[in-house]
C-alpha cells in the first residue's frame, strides 16, 4: 500500500532559511510550495504532498516558502487578524508533514514593491536557488498581486523552473472548498468540529503559562492560564489535550473568555488538567482543541459555578474518549 504523504510523521528539526542567510545544503536545489498556510489546512495539504512528489521525482529537497509577518498584516497593521497559526506553529505542522525545510520570508515593503518577475528570476531562481514550485489555483504574487498562477508558469518556463497548479480541495462532496475564512468563521462560532474536519487535524495554539489570580485552586481546578494574541475563538467551555515542555500530553478543560462570574477581564484560557499535580508556571505548552462544550455563562454563586465544572469536566472526558481527530502534538 503506498505511504499516505499528507500524514504526519515526526522528523528531525526542520531547517529553516531566513532573508540574508545563506541557503543551508540540505534546501539547496529545494521544490518549494509557496503560499501563506495560515492553519495548514487540508487545501494547503494538498499542496505539500504535490511537492513532496514533485521533489522526489527530481530529486530535489522539499520545501515550503511562506512569508512574516502575514501580508495582511503588513498592509492593514492596525486591523485586528485572528490568525490559525502563529509561526511557530506553522513550522511545527510543517515538521510533522515532512517537508525537508522551510524558506521564511520577511514581508516588507521591499518584497510588497517586487514585482511578479523580479520575483521569480530574483528571489525564486536568483536568491533562493529553487528547482521548481507548486502554488494553489488561487495564488496571486508581486507588487499590487499582478502575478497570476498562469503568469507564474509562463515565468517559470523562461526561468528553467518546473512548475504546478494544484487545484482547489473540498472537504467533502459537493462542499466549497477548503479555506482559512472558512475555519475561521467556525471557530469564531464556536464550531470546532467543522474547523478541525476542514484542517484535517485538531486545531491547536500555543503559549507561556502565566500567573493568574489563583481563584481556580480555591474552587478545586487549578488552571494553566495563557493569554492569546488577537483570538477569535468564541468564548466557552472546551474539551483539550495538553502538550506540556517535557512532550508528554494531558487530557483537559478549559474555558476561554472573561470569567463574567468574577471580573470581566481580558480573554484568558484557562486550562484544567485532568489528574495532573505540579508546576506549569513559565512553561510553554500547547492546547488543542477537541470539542466545544457549551458558551460562556454569568453563575449565581461560586458553588453554582463549581457544579457546573464537574459536568463540564465530565463531558470533557467523554469526548476526548470519543473523538479520532488526528493530532498534531503527538
Amino acid at each position: 500500500m503506498p505511504r499516505d504523504e499528507t500524514a504526519p510523521r515526526p522528523v528531525a528539526s526542520l531547517p529553516v532559511h531566513r532573508d540574508g542567510e545563506p541557503v543551508p545544503e540540505r534546501l539547496r536545489g529545494a521544490v518549494a510550495a509557496l503560499g501563506n498556510f495560515d492553519g495548514i489546512h487540508q487545501g494547503h495539504r494538498a499542496l505539500i504532498a504535490a511537492v513532496r512528489e514533485m521533489a522526489a521525482a527530481l530529486g530535489r529537497p522539499s520545501a515550503v516558502l511562506t512569508f512574516e509577518p502575514h501580508p495582511r498584516a503588513f498592509f492593514s497593521p492596525d486591523a485586528t487578524m485572528f490568525r490559525l497559526t502563529g509561526e511557530g506553529e506553522k513550522l511545527a505542522v510543517l515538521q510533522r508533514l515532512g517537508v525537508d525545510g522551510a524558506f521564511v520570508r520577511r514581508f516588507d515593503a521591499g518584497l510588497a514593491g517586487t514585482g511578479a518577475s523580479a520575483f521569480v528570476a530574483d528571489t525564486l531562481k536568483g536568491e533562493l536557488g529553487l528547482s521548481g514550485v507548486v502554488i494553489g489555483h488561487d495564488f496571486h504574487f508581486g507588487r499590487g498581486r499582478e502575478g497570476t498562477p498562469a503568469m507564474l508558469e509562463a515565468l517559470c518556463a523562461e526561468n528553467g523552473l518546473a512548475c504546478r497548479i494544484v487545484p482547489a480541495v473540498a472537504a467533502g462532496g459537493g462542499e466549497a472548498p477548503v479555506s482559512s475564512s472558512a475555519i475561521r468563521a467556525a471557530l469564531e462560532a464556536g464550531d470546532v468540529a467543522t474547523a478541525n474536519h476542514l484542517l484535517g487535524y485538531r486545531w491547536f495554539v500555543e503559549g507561556v503559562v502565566r500567573h493568574g489570580d489563583k481563584r481556580g485552586r480555591t474552587l478545586g481546578f487549578p488552571t494553566a492560564n495563557v493569554a492569546l494574541d488577537a483570538c477569535g475563538l468564541a468564548h466557552g467551555i472546551y474539551a483539550v489535550r495538553v502538550r506540556l515542555t517535557d512532550g508528554s500530553v494531558r487530557d483537559g478543560v478549559a474555558s476561554y473568555g472573561r470569567r463574567p462570574t468574577f471580573d470581566d477581564g481580558a480573554p484568558l484560557l484557562e486550562t484544567y488538567l485532568f489528574d495532573f499535580a505540579g508546576d506549569l508556571y513559565g512553561q510553554r505548552i500547547a492546547v488543542e482543541f477537541v470539542g466545544f462544550i457549551r458558551g460562556e455563562a454569568r453563575f449565581d454563586s461560586a458553588e453554582a459555578l463549581v457544579a457546573r465544572m464537574h459536568e463540564d469536566a465530565a463531558e470533557a472526558r467523554r469526548r476526548l474518549a470519543a473523538d479520532r481527530t488526528p493530532s498534531m502534538l503527538g
